[in-house]
């Protein structure tokens, strides 16, 4: 392969070729020996094979931006992943904390019928207190009032037995009181 390669630069060589008016073969052709070297330029890097490296270099940056592209999707993916996850506590820390404040209504309005309902037990032991007191003081004072009726009266009747009884009369009721003590003693 390297022979037909070094043939192109043997033929314009050639001192037949240079001498003559050959045409599209005359070196003072400046169009013709570009042509010819790049043609030339293009078989020598066709035959050190750089189009397959630039071609493995396209596959490996190709392949280098697949595996970036399939990285940032799995990013993505994550991301989004974590943001439902995210998104989703939002939604119990909110419903929890719903669930929270209504119980703390519930338990104010639970507290406050219980206050409302130790008012009113307090309010009617202080009144059957008062009751009871204003009860004790009548009965003292009907007490009271009977045991100074019971003074008058019996101060009255020693004055009207004292006045009305005679001798004879007293002696006859003390033996009788004797009797009646003997009695129910025995």
């Amino acid at each position: 392969m390297k022979k037909f390669a070094v043939l192109p630069f043997a033929l314009a060589a050639y001192p037949a070729f240079a001498a003559g008016d050959a045409g599209w073969t005359d070196l003072s052709n400046t169009n013709m020996v570009v042509t010819l070297a790049f043609l030339l330029f293009v078989t020598f890097l066709g035959y050190m094979g750089v189009h397959k490296m630039l071609g493995g270099q396209l596959d490996k940056r190709a392949e280098g931006i697949k595996s970036e592209l399939d990285d940032a999707r799995a990013l993505r993916e994550e991301a989004q992943t974590i943001l439902a996850s995210y998104e989703r506590k939002q939604k119990e820390v909110a419903d929890q904390a719903e669930r929270i404040v209504a119980h703390a209504k519930e338990e104010a309005a639970n507290a406050a019928a219980q206050a409302k309902e130790d008012l009113k037990a307090s309010i009617a032991r202080r009144l059957a207190a008062a009751e009871d007191q204003i009860a004790s003081a009548e009965a003292a004072a009907v007490k009271e009032v009977r045991d100074s009726a019971v003074q008058v009266a019996v101060g009255a009747a020693r004055d009207m037995i004292a006045k009305q009884m005679t001798a004879t009369d007293g002696n006859k009721l003390i033996d009788e009181a004797i009797k009646d003590v003997e009695a129910k003693l025995h």
